[in-house]
């Protein structure tokens, strides 16, 4: 009987964790880039807003690590360098690299990258294969909340 409960028990945790799993959000990343912002007024947005694809080369300059196996990214920022606001949305090669990704990111950003300014927030989180440094002021708690919303 104790074997039963136990199996039961086994294959119950198994269902579960199996159902916890998180899915890859599908999607151009430029246009995820997109929802990232929706709800925010544009009078709200930093100035000169602009996102880019990032490469090998200029990876490591906004994800602040040349350790994470990514397929691609993007940054969107402020043309404007005395604004501190970065997003930096990554899909990585490997959805199970995700939590590494996000330690190594979150241990090396530098909210004072830029000339006198320093970010007030910083996020980074992972979904799926997606994953995402925030680094801004009052709208970082809107994109973050946007990211947790994608599907």
């Amino acid at each position: 009987m104790k074997k039963l409960f136990y199996f039961l028990g086994v294959m119950t945790l198994c269902v579960l964790l199996t159902g916890c799993g998180s899915k890859n959000v599908e999607g151009e990343l430029t246009d995820l880039m997109d929802k990232l912002y929706e709800g925010i007024d544009e009078e709200n947005l930093p100035m000169a807003l602009t996102t880019t694809e990032l490469d090998d080369t200029t990876f490591v300059n906004f994800a602040f690590t040349d350790k994470v196996k990514y397929k691609e990214a993007v940054v969107s920022e402020s043309m404007t360098g005395s604004i501190a606001h970065s997003v930096v949305l990554i899909r990585l090669e490997d959805a199970a690299d995700a939590t590494d990704a996000v330690k190594e990111i979150k241990d090396n950003a530098n909210p004072r990258k830029w000339i006198c300014v320093e970010a007030e927030n910083v996020y980074v989180l992972s979904k799926g294969d997606l994953v995402v440094l925030i680094m801004s002021g009052e709208n970082a708690d809107h994109i973050k909340k946007n990211f947790e919303n994608l599907k």
